[in-house]
């Protein structure tokens, strides 16, 4: 249902914060379309923003996932004493632990969570500007807390600003790869494995119509998603993992962000990239790509015999080698420690949270979620309390 425009603090602009702060007010937005023309005004090249905060993927998550989860949008956009916006934070409200909490939109479905920024203010936004901010969305709200997981430290060449709030390490890092200029492939992806790999794809080169390829068309989308849905689940319960795809409107989501064209025209909100040959689709890997880096969302690969010959691994050497070619700077299979992603991403990327308290109500709750944060990443990086939890965790499924 989409509400009346309602704005939260539409005076805030009024208030006189020192000349050295930026941050003279904010807007709050509780309607998707109130907030969709200036939002999508941030989505240009003089702005600093993750794929994963594009108004049209976040649209679907909620209108889709969050609406069914029972949270309601809590769009905060900073502006200076022009009113010239600064920052868009695309956050959604839930009760948790008896607290109103404000979190980041997209939920387990967005790898990487920052504001919309305009370049200039990120590159020299101070504390003093942060705190201007969470102090009028303490005043202007009945948000307890601010719950601000995943976020990078720095987006391509510009630094997270509100990465000056107190932060912890996130429970998982991101295993990346990082792209040189001009880098050879050898750099990207060693040649003894690129050697086992095409010793490999060599059994699926003789597959009549073998092919790697990106949907292009809304029929490619369609009939790739189709065979995604119809796979996914026998994959899941393989591997006796719950099917995170059979949640209310997560199908609905995803569907309707693989068919929402990119505002620049450089394909869609998501990405299919696919092998295949005549008689099946082999494997797909979808992601998110903003011209400097590709991040994997979800993937999958067939349950015929074809799956020993390493499908899927295959399939990321190409999608590596074609972004590389495309002049991307980086590539990560998501945030998670798997093993086949050290295959590829050597490197560790930083990913901070953060548990900001704006009432008294909301202190106890961000001192709780900041503890079961940490003892998540406690038990993440201590291999044997790992597989304790995995076991007890079987045992209740």
């Amino acid at each position: 249902m989409i509400m009346a425009a309602a704005v939260e603090g539409q005076t805030a602009g009024t208030r006189a914060w020192p000349n050295a702060i930026r941050v003279a007010g904010v807007d709050i937005f509780h309607d998707l379309t109130a907030a969709e023309a200036t939002w999508r005004s941030l989505e240009t090249p003089q702005h600093s923003y993750t794929p994963y905060q594009r108004f049209d993927f976040l649209a679907n998550w909620q209108r889709q996932v969050g609406e069914r989860e029972g949270l309601r949008p809590f769009i905060v956009v900073a502006h200076d004493s022009e009113r010239r916006p600064l920052l868009l934070l695309p956050l959604a409200v839930e009760q948790r632990l008896g607290a109103s909490c404000a979190g980041f939109m997209g939920g387990k479905h967005a790898t990487f969570n920052m504001a919309l920024y305009d370049k200039d203010f990120a590159a020299n936004a101070t504390e003093a500007d942060i705190t201007a901010l969470t102090g009028s969305i303490a005043e202007r709200s009945r948000v307890d807390a601010l719950v601000l997981c995943q976020q990078p430290l720095r987006w391509q060449d510009q630094p997270n600003p509100l990465a000056l709030l107190p932060h912890q390490a996130a429970v998982n890092d991101c295993p990346l790869l990082v792209i040189e200029p001009g880098a050879a492939p050898a750099a990207l992806i060693s040649n003894s494995f690129r050697r086992r790999l095409k010793g490999k794809e060599r059994k699926l080169q003789a597959l009549p119509g073998y092919r790697y390829h990106v949907a292009s068309d809304s029929t490619d989308v369609c009939r790739l998603l189709d065979w995604f849905f119809r796979v996914k689940p026998q994959r899941m319960a393989e591997q006796k993992l719950p099917d995170v795809f059979a949640e209310p409107g997560v199908e609905q989501f995803i569907r309707s962000a693989c068919l929402a064209p990119r505002a620049d025209g450089k394909g869609y909100a998501i990405d299919i990239h696919a092998l295949e040959c005549d008689e099946e689709v082999i494997a797909i890997f979808a992601g998110v790509s903003d011209g400097h880096r590709f991040s994997m969302m979800f993937n999958t690969y067939t349950m015929s015999a074809n799956s020993k010959f390493s499908p899927g691994l295959i399939l990321m050497r190409d999608i590596i080698d074609r972004h590389a070619g495309l002049n991307y700077r980086a590539f990560d299979l998501g945030i998670g420690s798997d093993e086949y992603k050290r295959l590829f991403c050597k490197d560790d990327e930083a990913i901070v949270d953060s548990f900001i308290p704006l009432s008294l109500r909301g202190k106890p709750a961000a001192s709780a979620l900041s503890a079961i944060s940490r003892a998540k990443r406690a038990v993440k990086q201590n291999p044997a309390l790992f597989e304790i939890a995995q076991n007890l965790r079987s045992m209740f499924r």
